[in-house]
């Protein structure tokens, strides 16, 4: 008797989980897939070594391989050294785009950063990277000090 019901509950369950899915119409399923792509051309640069208060900026280039606009809603830097800009109006399929960054080139060091993508691409965050060292500048030579017989007059 044990089995019988056994098996009559597991039937019964079985039953419910097929009649409880969903078909989901051809139009609907097509229109679920069509997203925005991201595809960057690389998601890091590496500075190398660079002279303090160098060229702040650095470029990552990204095209829309989906088939609908991609949208960039935020970009946020790891720290106050590390700044994005992008354009907020959305790229097209197939079209490019950029989101530049800056990075304070006054701190001396090594530097690892990161900048977070917030896109319309995925719930996930798209992680950029910058990397690099800032060395002090080379010392300027003091001035050759003129002494008591005047830089000019040959000491004349």
């Amino acid at each position: 008797m044990m089995r019988i019901f056994t098996l009559l509950a597991l039937f019964s369950c079985l039953s419910f989980a097929v009649t409880a899915q969903e078909a989901v119409p051809a139009g609907e399923e097509m229109a679920a897939a069509a997203t925005a792509g991201m595809t960057f051309e690389q998601t890091e640069i590496d500075y190398g070594t660079i002279e303090q208060n160098a060229d702040p900026y650095r470029v990552f280039t990204f095209t829309n391989t989906g088939t609908e606009p991609l949208i960039i809603t935020n970009a946020v830097g790891s720290c106050g050294c590390t700044v994005p800009s992008y354009s907020k109006a959305p790229v097209a399929p197939g079209e490019t785009g950029e989101v530049k960054v800056r990075y304070a080139t006054d701190r001396l060091g090594k530097f690892r950063k990161r900048v977070t993508l917030t896109t319309n691409v995925s719930k996930e965050p798209i992680v950029l990277t910058i990397m690099g060292e800032v060395l002090d500048k080379p010392a300027q030579p003091e001035a050759v000090p003129a002494g008591d017989a005047g830089m000019f007059n040959n000491g004349n």
